[in-house]
């Protein structure tokens, strides 16, 4: 018995060499890769898009006095509907669009209906709550995805991908602090805690999505997910718009300005769920969202030309903290528990202290018996 803790204890000590030696012959080069200066690059553009329609949503809400944030949506569903859904239409076998509402519609459904709902309840929101609170708020998205991403794709994180969270929320931290020190507009506070709640039902329908769209694109295709939640993500915003909007939409005096933005807003909407699963393919739900927290500093610095916010050097350094986070969290790989081998899953657990030394104990016999 002593013999084997002593031969654990030469393990131990033998891992401990091996990751200082691997510490000490870092290169930079098998970090920083092209694939992740892609994803970082991808992941930005995503930021863009949703910056793209920030503005244009606001400039119709201020300039226009127009609130119809499902109609706007709706028009995305729609766009998605005619391109990815007739792409399934035209395809044979069991990727064809009604062989995948036989097997499947209903799981379809309720995402798209979660997908809805997440966009919807954002924006409604901003009536109750300060902007404030939605950026901080917003951030639940990523402990939700990284659970969420434990359960269903049985992905392992490791502390350094935790660090890397924890400093991209210190990110936005700053944000929002360069935006309370800017003194900019605190939006409503006519109901806080049903806002907040908002938020964070919000945030939580989002990682929903998300990781069940990072699971069908990686075991399914991209043109599956966004046919058919095209297809019901319209019919379910279409009937919403008419009971929630109908008043306000009739209320609108239709201009040339109106459309483009109304245009703008959907194509920038259109592009980023077009991009968004190619970005997750390569990377993961909780990375993606990782990316999107720099649409806020965009829009921000988009708001110091277009809408005279004032600037502030706090923007930069939070764009830079979560642009490190970011890189940090993608240059180690997650490890899934379908990595290993399923006879070393039956002999220890990853989440097991004990397991893990009774697998040791049995490594440290095998290397005996093989000596002898």
């Amino acid at each position: 018995m002593f013999e084997d803790l002593n031969n654990m204890c030469n393990t131990s000590n033998h891992q401990n060499q091996g990751l200082l030696q691997k510490m000490w012959n870092f290169n930079p080069k098998e970090v920083f890769t092209w694939q992740l200066l892609r994803t970082l690059l991808m992941g930005q553009g995503l930021a863009a898009l949703i910056c793209g329609t920030a503005i244009s949503s606001q400039y119709l809400a201020s300039s226009f006095q127009v609130n119809a944030p499902m109609l706007q949506s709706c028009i995305n569903y729609l766009l998605l509907c005619a391109s990815y859904s007739t792409v399934l239409l035209c395809r044979k076998g069991d990727g064809n669009l009604l062989q995948i509402l036989k097997s499947s519609w209903w799981k379809y459904f309720l995402l798209a209906l979660v997908d809805v709902e997440a966009n919807y309840t954002v924006v409604k929101a901003y009536q109750y709550t300060t902007i404030t609170s939605i950026q901080l708020l917003d951030c639940f998205v990523i402990p939700v995805s990284m659970i969420l991403s434990w359960w269903i794709l049985k992905t392992r994180y490791l502390p350094v991908h935790y660090v890397a969270v924890c400093v991209c929320i210190l990110g936005v931290g700053t944000m929002v602090g360069a935006d309370l020190l800017a003194g900019r507009d605190p939006g409503s506070t006519s109901n806080i805690l049903l806002g907040d709640g908002l938020v964070l039902l919000s945030a939580t329908l989002y990682a929903i999505s998300n990781v069940c769209q990072e699971y069908t694109v990686k075991n399914r295709s991209r043109e599956e997910f966004l046919g058919m939640v095209g297809l019901f993500g319209t019919i379910i915003s279409t009937t919403q718009t008419l009971i929630l909007e109908l008043k306000d939409i009739r209320a609108i005096r239709w201009s040339w300005q109106i459309g483009v933005l109304f245009c703008a807003f959907a194509l920038c909407l259109y592009a980023m769920y077009s991009l968004m699963p190619v970005v997750i393919k390569l990377s993961s739900a909780t990375s993606v969202n990782l990316s999107l927290l720099t649409a806020d500093i965009f829009s921000l610095f988009c708001g110091v030309f277009l809408f005279h916010y004032q600037f502030s050097a706090l923007y930069l350094l939070s764009l830079v903290v979560i642009v490190i986070g970011f890189i940090a969290f993608n240059a180690v790989a997650t490890p899934t528990q379908s990595n290993s081998s399923p006879s070393a899953q039956e002999d220890r657990d990853p989440d097991d202290p004990e397991s893990l030394q009774n697998h040791s104990i049995k490594q440290c016999e095998i290397s005996i018996r093989t000596e002898e």
